[in-house]
């Protein structure tokens, strides 16, 4: 994960950001309603992709009103940390994390929603999520000052 913000997101590590990053156990494993799968390659036993949820809408600010105000904390999952290592992707990783992820939101009961939001600059982010979900704010279109796409997923897909 610290791999992606510092090579496809350029950011490097942001502490009121990433602070999930540093401590996963505490951000996913202890909540009962998160959740944090990994893909390990089975010849060396290296981390090669990860896929995260949990119950936190997200946050205005940094994203816009109109779009914490859909999706609250509580009642949406929040898919994040979906991150490949670039020598593993485009075999379906992703997708099938994706999959087990809105399956668990799913089982849940409590989530309304499953919402994610994408930086469009990452290559291939923005496709891949428009491949699985709707756009419901586009900061492109309307001023935003990240150029940052929300989506939403439907649970159990």
């Amino acid at each position: 994960m610290l791999d992606t913000v510092y090579h496809d997101f350029g950011t490097g590590y942001v502490p009121r950001w990433h602070g999930d990053i540093i401590d996963p156990a505490a951000a996913y494993l202890v909540p009962e309603r998160h959740t944090l799968l990994v893909a390990i390659d089975p010849a060396d036993g290296a981390v090669v992709a990860t896929a995260a949820l949990d119950s936190r809408g997200p946050a205005c600010p940094p994203n816009p009103r109109s779009v914490a105000e859909r999706f609250p904390s509580g009642t949406t999952a929040q898919v994040r940390r979906v991150c490949v290592r670039p020598g593993h992707r485009r075999r379906g990783l992703a997708r099938r994390l994706v999959g087990e992820l809105l399956r668990f939101a799913a089982a849940d009961g409590g989530y309304r929603a499953v919402y994610l939001h994408t930086d469009p600059a990452v290559p291939g982010a923005e496709a891949f999520w428009r491949s699985l979900g709707k756009v419901v704010h586009d900061e492109r279109e309307h001023g935003g000052a990240h150029g940052v796409v929300h989506f939403e997923l439907e649970p159990g897909r």
